[in-house]
């Protein structure tokens, strides 16, 4: 990480845009701010998507390689280029865009398991995918806001996705995980499982909504009660001491007025608490299985004090919060961006060429070719309240792609039997 930058905004609600022209002026100065400390020029940028009415489709597509009397010929980036559109050519509500279209699986001739079929030869091609799509309103305004600012959008990456794939470690990403995203304008619960976003829903209170708690109850500003709420909070009231007096500016008074750390902090865990019990009570709804990769927090939020211990009593598994460990950017509030930077720097070519079909053909160049042309070395590494997204349905396929069973003990490849069954009876 070489440089920072951050911007408050009054152009979103409940991390949706309301308002592009405040949004696109807090995006121009954050970018600004963080090429200035870079030392580089910004033109392009990677954008994170709220989770707000997504939509999971199972997709399958099939291309014939177009050979003479049925004689084999090698596969190309054309044809994958090919097979992504044909996975992606199913009827799609008016109203919803796709976002991305997250590879499973290639099958040459019915021989499965293939993650690159290129080099290799046969007469025909076949790919598995999930495709994710969401509210075209939400899409333009966010294309339309960054233009705006001058940038170039050189990728859009839903915001569970790329946190979900980037910052879980192989065996979260397997085995499966519980991610909630703690942030300003909204709270994101996802689970990821077998590498892949089986569910998200998103609740409209995040941050914002505790500073307003805040600001209401101790009759303060929106500026100051955010300030209370970062220097002095906790998200667990037993955390705080009755003894420790923080000074409140009072609208209407000269002088400020004490009140006691312990008293802030239950105005917090009211706010906390509504949040976490709404995230239990969507996965109790679908029935979740017990995760064996536990729950991550992530988010500006989950830097209060008491979050975690706030957490384990509403989810009987193994809580914890990523960090970053990028100096300049260690704090969860920075979890996303850092997401974004590593999804994009980590795609694979094969993921590039279906990004490009997504991207309605634009050059979506290999990680080599992007560095030669930046000149630059790459880093090692990216309301209504919104309905739980449909359970995507698995259209019917030729053949079915055979997926390998990772060695595991006789206890947690039954664990793991119980979880994949669930989700398939679930997307079914």
């Amino acid at each position: 990480m070489i440089g920072e930058g951050s911007q408050a905004t009054t152009g979103l609600k409940e991390g949706v845009i309301v308002d592009i022209d405040k949004t696109s002026n807090a995006i121009a100065k954050a970018v600004e701010q963080a090429a200035t400390k870079a030392g580089i020029n910004i033109k392009e940028v990677v954008v994170g998507l709220p989770a707000n009415y997504l939509r999971l489709n199972e997709v399958h597509g099939m291309i014939s390689l177009n050979v003479e009397q049925g004689q084999s010929r090698e596969i190309t980036d054309q044809d994958v280029i090919d097979v992504a559109r044909a996975t992606m050519d199913r009827m799609t509500p008016a109203d919803q865009e796709p976002i991305d279209l997250v590879l499973k699986d290639f099958a040459v001739d019915r021989f499965t398991g293939i993650k690159d079929p290129r080099g290799m030869v046969g007469v025909r091609l076949e790919m598995w995918g999930t495709l994710y799509s969401g509210l075209k309103t939400v899409v333009h305004n966010a294309r339309k806001a960054v233009e705006q600012a001058g940038l170039n959008i050189q990728d859009f990456v839903i915001a569970p996705i790329a946190t979900g794939f980037n910052l879980l470690n192989d065996g979260e990403q397997d085995f499966g995980t519980l991610m909630v995203d703690l942030g300003g304008g909204q709270t994101t619960t996802s689970i990821i499982l077998d590498h892949q976003l089986k569910f998200a829903f998103v609740d409209p209170e995040g941050g914002q909504y505790i500073t307003h708690d805040i600001a209401e109850v101790l009759n303060t500003t929106q500026s100051h009660a955010e300030r209370l709420k970062r220097d002095h909070g906790y998200a667990k009231s037993e955390l705080a001491s009755d003894d420790v007096q923080v000074p409140v500016e009072v609208v209407g008074k000269n002088q400020p007025v004490n009140v006691s750390e312990k008293y802030l902090a239950e105005i917090i865990e009211a706010r906390m608490r509504q949040i976490f019990g709404r995230a239990k009570q969507q996965l109790d709804s679908i029935q979740a299985p017990n995760l064996p990769g536990g729950l991550v927090l992530t988010g500006g939020v989950a830097a209060l004090p008491g979050t975690k211990e706030l957490a384990q009593e509403y989810f009987d598994t193994n809580v914890k919060i990523f960090v970053p460990d990028q100096m300049g950017i260690r704090h969860p509030g920075y979890s996303l961006v850092l997401a974004l930077c590593r999804y994009e720097n980590n795609l694979s070519e094969v993921e590039r060429l279906i990004k490009q079909v997504l991207n309605q053909g634009s050059l979506i160049q290999s990680p080599h070719q992007y560095a030669q042309r930046h000149n630059q070395v790459q880093p090692q590494y990216t309301s209504p309240v919104a309905p739980t997204p449909a359970p995507a349905t698995r259209p019917a396929s030729p053949a079915t792609p055979v997926e390998p069973t990772p060695r595991r003990t006789d206890n947690a490849g039954s664990i793991w039997d119980r979880i994949r069954a669930f989700f398939k009876d679930f997307f079914e």
